[in-house]
């Protein structure tokens, strides 16, 4: 069994659905069966995938899906099943077949009330937001932590469509008000947010199209892991947004983005082999939302931007931002405590070598690719390493440090 944990090393937008999509092609050109494993965040995730003639960015499903692989989402993941019609019905119009879903049957969901209370405090910060991508991830974290309204994909095949619609009924009843008290949020004063919140056919069309969603999601505990060949865990956002960064607080996902909840699994599974943890990051750094980004006032001097089709220019992140990396000692700084104590050996995948002519792009000035993989790993830490030159898996490169 191959297990693979790709992770963004920094904030986000670092070239996750590209690893993923590399480490599915390997298991499907050897023939071996590949499953993907969401393990945080939700519907707010971007990873994208290219080929010659197609491109598809995803959120829910995973980034191996078009190599074969099949989804798995773990307690850790917050779906939402209404969304979920539209990656697949845009996965569809592209000629792709849509992935095997497995699910555990107590992940938490991601329903319509979170992302309208969502949308509506980034809305009310005006230019001081969060930076939150407006999908509701943070507000169905929160509810989820009482039992009482946390809703699961078992709680909409257990009991069915006009059950679950009740229990969303419940939730709006015996929840929303409180939470809405706390936040400041008048109903009344939230203009199309607050009418859709007190319309009950909005709730109704969207709990229809969750429970349609859901017939096509089978239901397995993570034991199902163990059957596969090879097991991608599939991060989102970065290790910089991780929520227990306080350095970057209060701008963070409401998720653990590194390591944590991948060796969690493996130790719940009773796997004790040494895995691989492949840290992703560009040859500079990004960040698409509010909060610090270091070394910014760099790039915005010397007027160092560019292009990205994926994380364009939008009315909760705004424009996706650029710096260069810090020191060898601060590229590092948190890969160390991530890998700490855990069954992965870290690897280094470094993307978008081709925009900067080779070079990685940091505070010291451009230094080349490899001079960098050099001075970063001195110590041993990446013994793998793997450069992207262009958009596509086929034309990744890999060598093994010395």
């Amino acid at each position: 069994m191959s297990i693979t944990a790709v992770v963004g090393k920094n904030f986000g937008d670092e070239g996750k659905g590209l690893a993923t999509d590399y480490l599915a092609m390997l298991s499907q050109k050897a023939d071996r069966s590949c499953i993907v494993v969401r393990h945080n965040g939700g519907a707010q995730a971007g990873h994208t995938v290219e080929r010659k003639d197609k491109r598809f960015v995803f959120r829910e499903l995973s980034s191996g899906s078009m190599r074969g692989a099949v989804t798995f989402w773990a307690e850790t993941f917050m779906p939402d099943l209404y969304k979920l019609s539209e990656e697949k019905e845009q996965l569809m119009a592209l000629g792709e077949k849509i992935p095997k879903i497995i699910s555990v049957p107590d992940c938490s969901l991601t329903y319509i009330d979170d992302v309208l209370i969502n949308m509506s405090l980034e809305t009310r910060r005006g230019d001081k937001r969060h930076g939150s991508c407006g999908m509701g991830i943070d507000e169905a974290s929160r509810r989820s932590s009482d039992p009482e309204f946390k809703i699961t994909p078992y709680d909409i095949l257990s009991s069915g469509a006009e059950a679950f619609f009740k229990k969303l009924l419940f939730i709006r009843k015996e929840y929303l008000p409180a939470r809405l008290e706390v936040l400041n949020l008048d109903p009344f004063s939230m203009m199309a947010y607050g009418e859709m919140l007190r319309d009950r056919n909005v709730l109704y069309k969207y709990s229809e199209q969750m429970c349609r969603n859901c017939e096509h999601i089978r239901l397995l505990s993570e034991d199902i892991l163990t059957t596969y060949d090879d097991i991608i865990f599939e991060g989102a956002q970065g290790l910089m947004l991780d929520e227990k960064n306080i350095k970057y607080a209060p701008h963070l996902t409401s998720s653990r983005t590194g390591l944590t909840n991948p060796d969690a699994i493996l130790r719940r599974l009773g796997i004790t082999k040494r895995a691989t943890a492949l840290y992703v990051t560009r040859t500079y750094v990004t960040r698409h939302g509010a909060g610090d980004l270091p070394y910014e006032d760099i790039f915005l001097k010397e007027g160092n931007f560019f292009m990205d089709e994926t994380n364009i220019k939008n009315e909760w992140q705004g424009s996706l931002r650029f710096a260069p990396h810090g020191s060898e000692e601060e590229f590092n700084e948190y890969v160390r405590p991530d890998i700490k104590d855990t069954l992965f050996t870290p690897a280094l995948f470094l993307t978008h070598v081709d925009e900067t002519e080779g070079n990685v792009l940091t505070v010291g000035g451009d230094v080349p690719v490899d001079e960098w993989i050099r001075r970063v790993g001195e110590d041993g830490l990446y013994r793998r390493v793997f450069t992207s030159s262009s958009r596509y898996a086929e034309d990744i490169k890999e060598c093994y440090q010395e």
